[in-house]
């Protein structure tokens, strides 16, 4: 008896599934990229919301001690009596005015250098040593000579937060200076560009990343500057209120302080991310 051979069962599948099939075959095997994927909606919310339910939870159940830590109902009830007595608009007021300027001279500045030392060697040479070496000293290591040149008046307070500005933005943006591609140069020569044409359109653009990316470490330093200056010899600001209730063993002052830190620190992150996002919206557009 002879064996009979038979071919192998061929099983079709679906044409649905041979699409989905072609799809995935069809997709490019190499651009997977790395990192988190796509991002969530105020997300960076996510963590001080945890933080803040934790706090909350633990004083509603009695694990966090009110002498250490104030419940953050007690904290709202102070935040809004010293708002109706007059005591913090004003110190408010004072913090936001002295961060704003100090932001805005140390930005200016690091712009400034970032740009004399990219576009020059020279300029690397005079400039970079420095920049370098005001790094490495804390603005409170310069504290006591600011208070010997300057005083104690506001000029001293703004000076302190515009030499914690200028690192972050000139190295950053001296860093975005160095990585733009040499190419747009050699167009830029032979297009003829003048100079301040060729800043305006090749280098200023292709600094923006490394600059956006400096100004975020720009708005915390500025905020971590003006927590100092501001228990140093002062008679006003969030920081002097903060010294005060100390003085006096006023735990929820304080901790409505540093909720405002905390919160004006958030803040002023969220609105560098929103400007970068919508200012660096072509480099999207390019890595989709």
């Amino acid at each position: 008896m002879t064996a009979v051979e038979t071919e192998p069962v061929r099983r079709t599948a679906p044409p649905e599934h041979d699409e989905a099939a072609g799809g995935r075959a069809s997709r490019p095997r190499g651009k997977r990229r790395l990192g988190p994927g796509k991002a969530v909606p105020f997300g960076y919310l996510l963590g001080p919301l945890l933080l803040l339910g934790v706090w909350v939870w633990g004083s509603a159940q009695g694990w966090i001690d009110p002498r250490v830590l104030t419940a953050p109902w007690t904290v709202a009830a102070t935040a809004w009596d010293l708002w109706e007595s007059g005591r913090l608009g004003p110190d408010l007021l004072v913090s936001a005015r002295r961060f704003a300027l100090g932001l805005v001279f140390g930005v200016l500045a690091g712009l400034v250098l970032a740009i004399v030392s990219g576009l020059s060697r020279w300029g690397e040479a005079v400039v970079d040593g420095p920049v370098q070496i005001k790094r490495s000293i804390p603005n409170l290591a310069l504290l006591p000579l600011l208070l010997l040149w300057f005083g104690i008046d506001e000029n001293m307070k703004i000076i302190t937060i515009a030499l914690g500005v200028l690192i972050p933005i000139y190295l950053h943006t001296h860093n975005g200076l160095r990585s733009i591609d040499g190419r747009y140069a050699e167009l830029a020569e032979t297009l003829r560009l003048r100079p301040a044409a060729f800043i305006g359109r090749v280098v200023l653009p292709g600094a923006l990343p490394g600059f956006f990316l400096g100004m975020r470490f720009a708005v915390t330093s500025s905020w971590l500057s003006l927590v100092v200056v501001e228990q140093v010899n002062a008679t006003s600001g969030i920081g002097y209120m903060m010294l005060l209730a100390g003085t006096y063993g006023q735990t929820d002052v304080i901790i409505v302080g540093l909720v405002l830190y905390a919160l004006l620190g958030l803040t002023s992150d969220t609105a560098v991310r929103i400007v970068q996002r919508r200012v660096l919206s072509w480099r999207r557009t390019l890595e989709d």
